[in-house]
């Protein structure tokens, strides 16, 4: 049979990998002028870690985490029907999302000791969880995202909202065709009583919703609102709002955060409604969505307070976003704009003969030495042949080495877009190709 990549995964080649690239490297541009220094985790963590920090009640961990066991430790899982004796080191996970591994290296390398400047950091990584795949829904998927810790000021919130926008505008969105949608979620004060009046509100409807939120109203109510059921979602418009339940700590630090955006320029939207979908947010939530781009969500985030705490460390704040990679490509494609970029000019450097190989050996050398993106002939093909090669790899100069020029000292230089020809020095090769890709 005849191998195939897994359900729900993509192989990222080409323009896919210039784009994963590109979104790599424009991270590094936006990201690291606020101080984010680049971190990366383990695919693989201990379940507890996402367990603790995403919560039990959750889509992710009930439905879509992917579990790995050892072929030992899977033997032993289907003898006994559970995992509740293996040790937690042996009941392991792969990363659903970047957060709660951030978080538990923050706490075991103690990042950020007491009276510590914050630590932030920011990421490119794949995530892995078990979804239906779908358009911009895969089952191995990649997010870029950042992560800090330990400032409270709701002026981290706006910086984080500020570089997400700024983000997107340099992988090529037009702003105006995004919409930022802002909400708070309270914090441990307020949000516990207004759980329980959704709770109460989901209830008291429970004929009008569907089974998967009468399910939510024991084990996350909240949900509820991002049900996809059209009448549920039409019920919810008259549950309570979370807006109307924030205690006047949350209230001012929302409130805060709206004045720094303002000052700023940035364009949002209040939705009382928003929710995530991670049992570890606090008091300010955000979301863009890309309309018309038929993806969703293209990425978020929000404040996480009481995440540290969850996994073992001393109670220290936290704010931070993700983007989805494959659904922010998607959504450029869908406004007509493109994530990759393109590929380097190639110089194609061909022989008229094979006792010349030598010679092409040590220019191409010369010329990727130089950065300079070079190919040659390794099968053995006529001179004929190279042409049509280097006209396949789209080569922009085909450096010819003959015999009589190369006894002359000289290699010629076909413009394969002018299609003008030069003799050019041997010595001087790579200078006049400089000279001409520019």
């Amino acid at each position: 049979m005849q191998a195939q990549r897994a359900e729900g995964t993509k192989d990222l080649i080409g323009r896919d990998m210039r784009a994963w690239r590109h979104m790599q490297e424009v991270a590094a541009e936006v990201f690291e002028p606020y101080g984010f220094d680049m971190i990366e985790t383990p695919a693989i963590e201990q379940l507890d870690v996402f367990v603790h920090g995403i919560g039990q009640s959750t889509d992710v961990v009930r439905k879509e985490m992917f579990r790995v066991f050892s072929g030992a430790n899977f033997a032993r899982v289907l003898e006994e029907g559970t995992d509740a004796k293996l040790k937690a080191k042996q009941r392991l996970a792969l990363r659903p999302e970047g957060t709660a591994g951030v978080v538990r290296a923050v706490v075991e390398n103690n990042l950020v000791p007491q009276g510590a400047t914050p630590f932030k950091a920011y990421y490119a990584e794949a995530m892995f969880r078990g979804e239906r795949p779908q358009k911009g829904r895969l089952r191995q998927f990649h997010q870029v995202g950042i992560e800090w810790l330990g400032a409270p000021d709701p002026a981290a919130d706006a910086e984080c909202i500020i570089m997400l926008m700024e983000f997107y505008k340099r992988l090529g969105f037009d702003l105006s065709k995004l919409r930022l949608l802002i909400n708070s979620m309270g914090d441990p004060a307020c949000r516990p009583a207004y759980r329980d009046a959704v709770r109460d509100f989901i209830l008291d409807h429970a004929d009008e919703m569907c089974d998967e939120c009468r399910e939510r109203a024991e084990l996350n109510p909240l949900r509820a609102f991002d049900c996809k059921n059209d009448h549920c979602r039409e019920v919810m418009k008259a549950a309570p709002l979370m807006r109307d339940n924030l205690c006047d700590d949350c209230r001012s630090h929302y409130e805060q955060v709206k004045r720094y955006l303002d000052a700023a320029g940035i364009e949002y939207v209040e939705d009382p409604t928003l929710v995530r979908g991670l049992d570890y947010y606090t008091r300010t939530v955000f979301e863009v969505e890309a309309p018309g781009a038929g993806v969703g969500s293209i990425g978020g985030g929000g404040r996480y307070d009481g995440l540290v705490e969850l996994e073992g460390g001393k109670p220290t704040p936290g704010v931070g976003f993700a983007v989805g990679f494959e659904r922010a490509m998607l959504a450029l494609e869908a406004f007509g704009a493109d994530m990759a970029t393109e590929i380097e000019p190639c110089v194609y450097v061909a022989n008229a003969g094979a006792e010349l190989r030598g010679e092409v050996f040590a220019l191409t050398h010369e010329l990727r030495a130089a950065g300079i993106r070079t190919e040659a002939d390794y099968q053995g093909r006529s001179l004929k042949s190279q042409f049509k090669q280097a006209d396949k790899l789209d080569a922009r100069l085909i450096l010819v080495i003959g015999g009589d020029e190369l006894a002359a000292g000289k290699v010629k230089v076909r413009n394969m877009v002018t299609h003008d020809e030069e003799l050019v020095d041997r010595g001087a090769v790579v200078e006049a190709v400089v000279r001409l890709l520019a």
